[in-house]
Parts: structure tokens; sequence; C-alpha cells
């Protein structure tokens, strides 16, 4: 397969670099072809704005979506959008490694999402879930937390944690056609012994070694719904 790690942490010696780099030496040994697109070294622009098109079609309003369309067929988005779209494009699995951050994805990775998931190539119209633009290919979320795992679940104090993850895995890479694989979890990383933690690099190559047996997770699909998208 073809691998691409979107990598968002600002430490180069943190332990979610630790576990992109993990991802990379297991998925390599197994014959994978993989990409980093590690978005700080990159620095990154996480920022939507018009410096995102080289030309406009409507000079006198902004409609960022649209804009996206119309460029997108016209060529006529900016050299690093274009280059995370071409990255995703020849990827077969896409893996968002990250920190989770206020119960959410990094700044830096929201905004990557925002600027490379363009529509017109990755949705638009009817083309979401089971008909979005990727269809066919899989993604996969890795991420590390402060907080313990009794700490995540119906009756938890912070709830559950398939709750906290629907805006990504549903809203975003569900959304656009992907078919989403159970996500690998750190839990209370700054806390643990360095023991705890190499058992945990073990268990994510476990992980990563065991892909093509996960059971990818259950969304809608536009079959369900009517024309209108009511419930049949």
């Amino acid at each position: 397969m073809n691998i691409l790690i979107v990598h968002a942490h600002p430490e180069p010696l943190s332990f979610t670099t630790a576990l992109k780099d993990q991802a990379v030496r297991v998925l390599e040994q197994q014959g994978h072809h993989v990409e980093v697109s590690d978005l700080y070294a990159m620095n990154f622009n996480p920022v939507a704005s018009r410096e995102d098109f080289t030309t406009l079609k409507n000079e006198e309003y902004l409609n960022y979506a649209l804009e996206q369309r119309h460029a997108s067929q016209q060529k006529l988005l900016s050299t690093d959008i274009q280059s995370e779209i071409e990255k995703v494009q020849k990827a077969d699995l896409l893996i968002l490694n990250f920190p989770m951050y206020w119960t959410s994805i990094p700044a830096i990775l929201k905004g990557w999402i925002d600027r490379v998931f363009v529509s017109g190539i990755f949705y638009g119209g009817k083309r979401f879930y089971n008909h979005g633009g990727m269809v066919g290919k899989k993604a996969m979320l890795s991420f590390t937390l402060g907080g313990r795992d009794h700490m995540f679940g119906e009756n938890a104090i912070h709830g559950s944690l398939e709750n906290l993850l629907l805006p990504i895995q549903r809203g975003t890479l569900a959304y656009v056609g992907f078919e989403v694989l159970p996500p690998f979890i750190a839990y209370h990383v700054p806390y643990i012994s360095q023991e705890a933690r190499q058992q945990m690099l073990l268990n994510y190559a476990k992980h990563l070694q065991s892909l093509d047996q996960l059971d990818a997770l259950v969304f809608p699909k536009l079959e369900q719904f009517d024309e209108r998208l009511y419930p049949l």
C-alpha cells in the first residue's frame, strides 16, 4: 500500500513523534511505501484565505468552498495545497497522527484539513459518505492524550471517546468517503514510565500489523436515505 502519515506535533522528541516513527518503521518493514507530511517541520500554513487561489472567480466576496470547487477544476489552487492533495490521492491509507488538544485535533491539523479537503475533489453536492471523493481509501487516527482509559466511556467523567471523535472520524474522514479504521490511542502519556511507553509502541506495532483484520467503523450510507436525505 501507499500510506500517508500526516503528523502534527511541534516537538521532535515527543511520544507522538515516536508513534509516527514507529509507524514508518513497521509499515516499511511490511513492504508498504510510506510518505510523511510533518506539518510543523514543513511550517505548513493552516489559515484558509484568498491566497489559497491563484485567481478568484469572485473577487468581491470570498465563498471559500465555491472558490475551492472552481480552483480545483481550473487548476488554480496554491502549490502547497495541490502538493498535499496529490499525496492524499496517491495514498491507499491516510493516518492522522497527533496529540489530542481540548478533546480535538491541533489547529495546524484542522487547518490542513480545511485547506486540503477541497470541495469538488473530496466532496460536493451529494458526493459524501459512501459516495465521497475518497471512496476506496482507508483512514485511521493515531493520537496521544493525558487522561487514563477509565476516564472515557458512557458513564465516565469525560464521556464517550467515540462521541468526542465524531467530528473527525464521521464528520470529516467518513464524510469524504474514507473507510475509517479503529484508532490507536495512547492514554496518559505524559505521566507514565518509559517502560510503559515502550509497551505502547509495541502495541501500536501490533495494531499496524493487523490493519487487514480490523473491522471498519460503521457510518451512514446514502442508500439509507431518500432524495431529501430523510431516513428510509
